[in-house]
């Protein structure tokens, strides 16, 4: 249980709080493609104190959550790329029950570290594309031109319509069950190694990566979410108000994104992901 004092007001103070960190959570998981559990998984574990496999439950509904609110804003607008989420979500799906099961018997500190490592490595791939505005692929790999990944959405902040072809799908898709086993394991919806997996491995613009994986990721979730649930770790008076947080941020997360440039996308949370990267990684080693 989170710990904290027992008394009414106490625990509508607690909820409050992590209401409004969910709410933050949604903003930055419908931006960037990640899921809320980026942020409410620290919050949980290192300002409240929960276990983190209660905290990995409570971000698997935060994940569904993010989904919801985003993913449908993104397909109305054209973002969202149907055809590669569907394809990639294969990959995923199968990864995430995989990593759900392994949750169970990974000792939690080894769960921390891969948290913190996850989060680093995503980082300085993030900052290493950080002045890539759209890829320069001028053809599509056969086999996405034979399912016709290709497709065509427009920028409000470039003022025209933006068209993008796609390579090396089988390189994402590899990346892609990668993301599921990690979501499974860490509830986080695996949404940087869905971008990563679009935006480097495949070539797709940033925004279209994002977009795509905030469709995706509420299908990852509710690939493993069932496992958590009959386990035990899904502890309803916290996934309530990360759910309703998380819903609300991502809301309002795909209204402000489609503002920002992809470039500007990338530079903006490198730092928070670096932070957080470490003080996971310390939590599991140890010295925190």
């Amino acid at each position: 249980m989170v710990k904290g004092p027992s008394t009414i007001s106490g625990v509508l103070e607690q909820s409050l709080i992590i209401f409004g960190s969910a709410i933050v959570a949604g903003i930055i998981g419908a931006m960037l493609g990640l899921g809320g559990g980026i942020v409410i998984i620290p919050v949980l574990t290192l300002i409240f104190g929960l276990p983190i496999a209660d905290a990995i439950g409570a971000s698997i509904v935060s994940v569904i959550a993010t989904s919801s609110g985003a993913a449908v804003a993104y397909v109305r607008d054209g973002l969202s790329n149907i055809r590669i989420g569907m394809f990639l979500e294969m990959a995923t799906t199968t990864g995430a029950i995989s990593g759900a099961y392994l949750a169970g018997v990974i000792p939690y500190r080894w769960l921390y570290i891969i948290f913190g490592v996850m989060l680093a490595y995503s980082a300085v791939a993030l900052l290493q594309n950080r002045n890539v505005e759209l890829p320069d692929v001028k053809r599509s790999h056969p086999l996405a031109a034979k399912l016709r990944f290709a497709s065509t959405y427009h920028d409000a902040v470039l003022k025209r319509d933006v068209h993008y072809e796609v390579v090396n799908p089988y390189g994402g898709l590899g990346m892609m069950w990668v993301a599921g086993l990690l979501s499974g394991l860490l509830g986080i919806g695996s949404g940087l190694f869905k971008v990563l997996a679009m935006d480097v491995f495949m070539k797709l613009p940033m925004k279209v990566s994002t977009a795509t994986s905030n469709f995706m990721i509420g299908v990852t979730a509710a690939a493993s979410a069932g496992v958590y649930f009959a386990r035990g770790d899904i502890q309803p008076i916290v996934a309530a108000p990360v759910a309703l947080g998380v819903l609300i941020g991502a809301g309002a997360g795909t209204r402000w994104m489609v503002r920002f440039r992809n470039r500007t996308l990338r530079y903006v949370f490198v730092p928070v992901l670096l932070i957080v990267a470490v003080e996971m990684a310390l939590r599991g080693a140890g010295h925190a």
